[in-house]
């Protein structure tokens, strides 16, 4: 089955601002109706749901407890309709600043926990309460959203990089699993994104050296990443699952 992304529901978890913001704007430009979700930033995810009209609207639910989850999905299959995307976005607080970071001296596993409890735990929340609907009608899509310190870690931010690495392993397991419903996971891994609440604490120095050693020169935006989320919406990605998109301007090989 393939469907134009105007023909789609797409629910992105923390979407309120930042990477899910922009993928957000991207799903709503090509004409798909947009869920953000958030979970603390009520302002913004309400002021860009305005801003792209009608076809989209803001839902507040942590997604890492499954009854807020439910509802979130009831609440949008109401207002909407039933989501038959899920882009995965939701990310614990967390702030890319290496002079900052949790050595492993002094890391604890209560901050391993902390970032994968979001990253894999809310996937696995939003998984489980939108596979009856991808089921009944034999189609879904789902892209979590990596990152590609898993193949290079530049800078060792252990916490927030394992958690990365436990979500492609449940992307690609889930892929395995939910295939013969029609539904296809994947993964889109992003390097250091100019700019985002996340990275806004990264030294400008930093930026610099990341697009020197970069082919194309420049560092990736949120808005270069959205746009590879499309492409696992779409029907020309309809035979693609199991994979892992690295959309870094080829930092990383691989």
């Amino acid at each position: 089955m393939t469907r134009n992304i105007s023909d789609l529901t797409v629910l992105v978890t923390g979407a309120g601002r930042g990477l899910g913001a922009a993928i957000a704007r991207a799903f709503a430009r090509e004409g798909a109706q947009v869920a953000i979700n958030y979970r603390n930033s009520r302002d913004n995810a309400e002021a860009l749901a305005a801003e792209l009209g009608p076809r989209t609207a803001a839902f507040r639910a942590d997604v890492t407890d499954p009854a807020q989850v439910a509802a979130m999905v009831d609440r949008i299959s109401t207002r909407l309709s039933a989501p038959n995307v899920l882009v995965h976005n939701a990310l614990a607080d967390f702030s890319f600043n290496g002079d900052a970071r949790a050595t492993l001296d002094r890391l604890s596993w209560d901050e391993i926990a902390r970032q994968t409890e979001t990253a894999v735990g809310g996937a696995l929340t939003c998984m489980q309460a939108l596979r009856p609907g991808f089921e009944a009608h034999g189609f879904g899509r789902i892209i979590t959203i990596g990152t590609n310190l898993v193949q290079n870690p530049v800078v060792p931010y252990h916490d927030y990089t394992a958690a990365k690495g436990a979500l492609l392993a449940l992307t690609r397991t889930a892929a395995k699993e939910l295939g013969p419903s029609g539904v296809t996971v994947n993964m889109v891994s992003g390097g250091l994104l100019r700019t985002t609440d996340a990275s806004r604490a990264t030294p400008e120095m930093v930026f610099d050296l990341i697009a020197g050693q970069t082919p194309l020169g420049r560092v990736t935006t949120p808005e270069d990443l959205a746009d590879a989320v499309l492409f696992f919406a779409s029907p020309w990605a309809r035979a693609v699952t199991g994979q892992n998109l690295i959309v870094d301007g080829g930092l990383v090989f691989g």
